[in-house]
């Protein structure tokens, strides 16, 4: 494992009752809302749930909530998981985007990282997945894995562009704590690549997929026209959001909330139709207006400094030395990095954060 999402052991029974639970949070959270213009399915595995687990949880859905005239509907899926039975129900459901857990097209890389999956496996998805109707798949790939070459990336990139995909998302891999990946690493049994070759593959990266007349609008993400991640979007723009399930994040009036990691204690709460949050934090204006920078800035449009109130927090002025140094550049409605500042991204924004004293 190179993440830390919540994952637990599959069982179909457990499947079946925490599918339950989602139903009931689903209206616990409603809170009057009926409408639903996005929605996402993932982190970790969904498509090792059962066909009638995802039936279920759908027609639930459908009864419950009305969907807007276009909504963006996204199941995550590993390579190796899926085949032409699930693949035609997923379509059948309504469901109308897939991303795809695909991280590498290298064997070698793809065993570094400890995944099950061959990169055979991600074409062979794709393949099922445009026999079924769907028209808007992406891919997840991950640069920087112990012993990668820049020739090694190329052949990924190269291979992702000939697959006619609509989405793209290209992260920089960084280790969690607590995974065998990240103990390797730090007991210098395997190495991650040095700092010049993945800034080499990020470069590339950008330098190739645009070239291919992907949209570059986010940090990580490239979008053929029109098919931007909506869900995405929202959060990056820091529209409210319900999220379902053990370990979830919610963005509601103002209040970040997180449900419990336990599995067990998650679905006891909501059986007794309690919500089980193990954290909650109201934010301050000084918070939100930190939100807005690191979150608008992770966006190629850059941070609409009109959009929000920055009459108590001079961000321009704060930004002057990056301007001057070519990191940043502004016009009248926008802040924005600049390609030479996107690689040092997370650097940039906690220096302005200083400057501006949000903590």
């Amino acid at each position: 494992m190179y993440c830390d999402f919540l994952s637990v052991t599959y069982s179909e029974s457990l499947a079946t009752v925490y599918v339950d639970a989602l139903c009931k949070e689903l209206v616990l959270k409603s809170d009057g809302a009926d409408r639903l213009e996005t929605v996402y399915i993932g982190g970790g595995t969904p498509s090792m749930l059962s066909e009638e687990c995802f039936i279920k949880l759908f027609q639930f859905m459908k009864r419950h909530f009305s969907f807007s005239s276009r909504p963006e509907i996204t199941v995550e899926i590993n390579p190796g998981t899926l085949d032409r039975s699930k693949s035609d129900m997923l379509r059948a459901l309504g469901i109308n985007r897939i991303s795809i857990g695909a991280q590498s097209f290298d064997d070698g890389e793809l065993a570094s990282l400890g995944r099950s999956h061959r990169s055979s496996d991600t074409l062979t998805a794709i393949n099922l997945l445009r026999a079924s109707g769907f028209e808007n798949i992406s891919i997840d790939l991950i640069y920087g894995i112990p012993m990668q070459t820049l020739r090694g990336w190329k052949k990924t990139i190269a291979k992702t562009t000939e697959l006619s995909l609509s989405h793209v998302s290209a992260y920089e891999l960084t280790p969690a704590m607590n995974t065998k990946l990240y103990d390797h690493i730090k007991a210098n049994l395997i190495a991650l690549p040095d700092e010049q070759n993945i800034l080499d593959m990020y470069h590339y990266t950008i330098e190739r997929l645009t070239a291919s007349r992907f949209q570059h609008y986010e940090i990580s993400n490239f979008a053929m026209p029109d098919f931007r991640c909506a869900h995405n979007l929202n959060y990056w723009d820091r529209g409210q959001y319900a999220g379902i399930g053990a370990g979830a994040h919610s963005f509601l009036s103002g209040t970040r909330f997180k449900n419990t990691d336990n599995i067990r204690s998650y679905i006891t709460c909501i059986t007794s139709g309690t919500i089980p949050q193990s954290e909650s934090a109201e934010l301050n204006k000084s918070e939100h207006i930190k939100e807005h920078i690191f979150l608008g800035l992770r966006k190629r449009e850059g941070l609409n400094i009109r959009g929000i109130n920055l009459s108590d927090y001079p961000v321009v002025e704060a930004c002057s030395e990056f301007f001057d140094s070519g990191f940043m550049e502004m016009d009248m409605d926008s802040i924005r990095l600049t390609g030479k500042g996107l690689p040092v991204a997370n650097t940039i924004i906690v220096r302005i954060i200083e400057k501006l004293d949000l903590g």
